[in-house]
């Protein structure tokens, strides 16, 4: 038996967050200007009650809707987030019971951001492939915006939230091609990158800040120890050396050539830097998604709502080889290829 992407489906938050708004906080920034560095217009925003754990289960249910499989055949639930709605218990465990998933289903959380999409599909993949499971639930849910202070546009213009639930399931192999549904993996590793993307404190390393006193960088972005801190620089320079090896190691890995490939997802980080990565790499345009102009950066959940809309838009279409590319926060990165089924979308 092989593992299978059977459906995706998304929730985002109501409320949206436009560059007009934005324009009007940061006087500096134009509306045109913020669309012009991350290549997003708005995003959207978890409201003040709204945690992980109810993106996850709208978009759950939205799966469901569709009769891909009931919900008491669920054998385990994956649940990738960085921000938990508790420390204990476990994300999952409160989504499987607001699903009413059966009391024999697995659940766990990982926390892992930018490439957790990726990383999940081979942890549901070796699950099904080992016999442990028929149908898994992967979802990735993230309300980043709750870790943002209001004044730092480094990171307010290019994050939003949401939450995306990708069902896959153990199917026959397809007689009429020797490709996996989904295929090898690469994964990568280098945690001396962890102080360029960060939320210093909460955690047990430094439960309570020193001081709760907000301060400015050199740019003018202001926060707090509490909140998000993004080295942008660092970042990208991260990016455009790890994500063209990662291509190229998963290529020789299956024995395949970027004309191979149909599609081109990488995770959704932010306008500036899937054009150099193309360009890098020169992909074509008609090979190329990006599809975060109204949802932003949502983190673990912006590959599957890539794959959703491009699906949604004819780009994606049954038997395409795509390949996904997940990558950040860690840093971490992930790859594969997985081909795609009519009846994912």
């Amino acid at each position: 038996m092989k593992a299978s992407i059977a459906g995706i489906a998304y929730c985002l938050p109501d409320t949206l967050l436009t560059n007009e708004e934005l324009a009007a906080k940061f006087g500096d920034w134009t509306s045109e200007k913020i669309t012009e560095k991350t290549g997003i217009t708005e995003r959207h925003i978890a409201k003040t009650d709204e945690c992980a754990s109810d993106l996850a289960v709208q978009a759950c249910e939205r799966l469901f809707e569709r009769k891909l499989c009931a919900r008491e055949n669920i054998d385990f639930l994956l649940l990738c987030t960085q921000s938990p709605d508790y420390f204990l218990p476990s994300t999952a465990c409160l989504v499987q019971n607001r699903l009413g998933l059966s009391t024999t289903c697995g659940a766990l959380d990982f926390n892992l951001g930018c490439s957790g999409f990726v990383y999940g599909l081979g942890l549901a993949k070796g699950l099904v492939e080992t016999g442990q499971a028929k149908n898994v639930l992967l979802v990735t849910a993230e309300t980043y915006s709750k870790f943002i202070h209001e004044n730092d546009r480094s990171v307010r213009t290019i994050f939003g939230d949401g939450a995306a639930a990708t069902l896959i399931q153990s199917t026959f192999p397809d007689a009429n091609t020797s490709d996996e549904p989904i295929g090898s993996f690469i994964y990568g590793t280098d945690g001396r990158g962890a102080k360029n993307l960060i939320v210093p404190v909460g955690g047990m390393r430094k439960r309570f800040p020193s001081t709760d006193e907000t301060q400015a960088d050199v740019f003018g972005n202001e926060r707090t120890p509490s909140n998000l801190y993004m080295n942008g620089g660092e970042i990208f320079s991260f990016t455009i050396r790890a994500v063209p090896e990662a291509v190229r190691q998963l290529l020789d890995k299956m024995r395949l050539r970027l004309d191979d490939i149909d599609l081109i997802v990488f995770h959704q980080a932010n306008g500036y830097m899937l054009e150099h990565l193309q360009k890098k790499l020169k992909i074509p345009e008609e090979k190329f998604v990006f599809t975060m102009e109204h949802v932003g950066n949502t983190v673990s959940a912006s590959i599957p709502i890539a794959l959703s809309e491009a699906a949604a838009s004819g780009r994606l279409k049954d038997g395409q080889r795509v390949m996904v590319v997940g990558f950040g926060v860690g840093y971490s990165w992930a790859a594969t290829v997985i081909r795609w089924r009519m009846g994912c979308f």
